[in-house]
C-alpha cells in the first residue's frame, strides 16, 4: 500500500501522484508497489533491507540520498510476543522522503494524523527527525503498557500453583529483550546521525535531534529496570509458587490423616475378637466419642502448625 502525503496550506493532505516535496508511505508493499519504487529511484536492495525482519539499525549516505533504517515497536495483541520490533526504512532522495516498512505502524499513522503541527513534508529531515521522535515516545507508551500488564499478572502469582502466570512473565521479559535490542541499535544509529551533521541544516533540527537522543535514552534506561525488576520477579515467584504448592500438599497430607482417625478406631472394634467393652450398651457411642475426640486433636495441632 503506498500513501503519498503534501504539506500545503490546509496542512497534511494526502494526494494521488508523485509531486516534489513529497512524503510517501510504503506499508508491505506488492511487486507492482515495489518496482515503482524502484522507478522512483529507491534502490533494490534498501528495499529489501526495510522489509527484512531481522536488520538492525544504521545510517548509509551517498551523494544523491540518505538511508536510514529505524527499528520501530509494534504492539500485536493477537501474537505469541504482543510486543514487538520492526525495522522502518527512510530514505531521503531528492526533494522527497519514502518511509517503507512491512507492518502498519502506529508511529506514522500519528505522523499521517497530523500530530505535529509544525511537520512539512518539504522539510525531509525534520519530518525524519519527528519520525525518531514518535519511535522513542511510542517505546515509553509500550514500557508503561508491560509494567501495568506484569502488576496484573504478579497479582494473580500471589496465590497461583500453576505455571502459566510465570509464562506470561516469560513472554513479556522476551518483549523485553526486543525492546532492549532495538533501542541500542537505534541509539547508535542516531549517534552516527548527529556526527554527520546531516541534521545541522537549521538550529530546530539541532535541538530535536537532542530531543530524540534524551527520549531514547530515556526508554532504554526504562526498559533495563523493568528488565531487572521481572527477572527478580520471576525468580520470587517461581519460589512462591512451590510454597504455595507445598502448603496445598500439607493440607491435603492433614486432611488424609484426620479423616484415618475415625477409620482406624472403627477397624479395631469391627473385628471378630473380644474386644473391651463389647458388652456395653453404650459401646458404639464410646467408640464415637474416641473417634471424634482423636479427629479433634488432630485438627487442632494442625492448626496450630499452620497446616490449614
Amino acid at each position: 500500500m503506498i500513501n503519498i502525503y503534501k504539506t500545503t496550506e490546509q496542512g497534511l493532505e494526502k494526494v494521488e501522484t508523485m509531486v516534489n516535496g513529497a512524503w510517501v508511505n510504503v506499508v508491505n508493499p506488492t511487486p507492482e508497489e515495489m518496482e515503482k519504487l524502484v522507478n522512483w529511484g529507491m534502490d533494490t536492495d534498501y528495499i529489501n533491507y526495510s522489509l527484512d525482519q531481522d536488520e538492525m539499525a544504521r545510517m548509509e549516505r551517498d551523494d544523491d540520498y540518505t538511508f536510514i533504517l529505524l527499528r520501530i515497536p509494534l504492539h500485536q495483541p493477537e501474537s505469541d510476543v504482543p510486543y514487538n520490533t520492526a525495522p522502518l526504512g527512510i530514505m531521503i532522495l531528492g526533494n522527497r522522503i519514502i518511509t517503507l516498512c512491512r507492518y502498519e505502524s502506529d508511529v506514522l499513522k500519528v505522523l499521517s494524523n497530523g500530530k505535529y503541527r509544525l511537520l512539512k513534508t518539504g522539510k525531509r529531515y525534520r519530518l525524519a527527525l519527528y519520525i525518531f521522535l514518535e519511535t522513542s515516545a511510542r517505546y515509553l507508551n509500550l514500557l508503561r503498557e508491560i509494567n501495568r500488564s506484569t502488576e496484573l499478572v504478579e497479582d494473580q502469582l500471589q496465590k497461583s500453583t500453576r505455571n502459566r502466570e510465570v509464562l506470561e512473565l516469560l513472554k513479556y521479559q522476551k518483549c523485553l529483550t526486543y525492546f532492549s535490542t532495538a533501542l541500542r541499535s537505534n541509539e547508535v544509529m542516531m549517534e552516527r546521525v548527529q556526527r554527520t551533521q546531516i541534521f545541522n541544516y537549521y538550529e530546530e533540527d539541532q535541538d530535536l535531534l537532542e530531543d530524540v537522543l534524551t527520549e531514547n535514552q530515556q526508554a532504554i534506561q526504562m526498559t533495563s529496570i523493568a528488565t531487572e525488576i521481572l527477572s527478580g520477579m520471576m525468580d520470587a515467584f517461581a519460589s512462591i509458587i512451590s510454597n504455595n504448592l507445598n502448603g496445598v500438599m500439607k493440607a491435603l497430607a492433614a486432611l488424609t490423616i484426620i479423616l484415618n482417625m475415625p477409620t482406624i478406631i472403627a477397624s479395631f472394634y469391627g473385628m471378630n475378637v473380644a474386644i473391651p467393652g463389647e458388652s456395653n450398651p453404650l459401646a458404639f457411642l464410646n467408640v464415637l466419642g474416641i473417634s471424634l475426640a482423636l479427629t479433634a486433636v488432630a485438627t487442632y495441632i494442625f492448626y496450630k502448625r499452620d497446616w490449614f
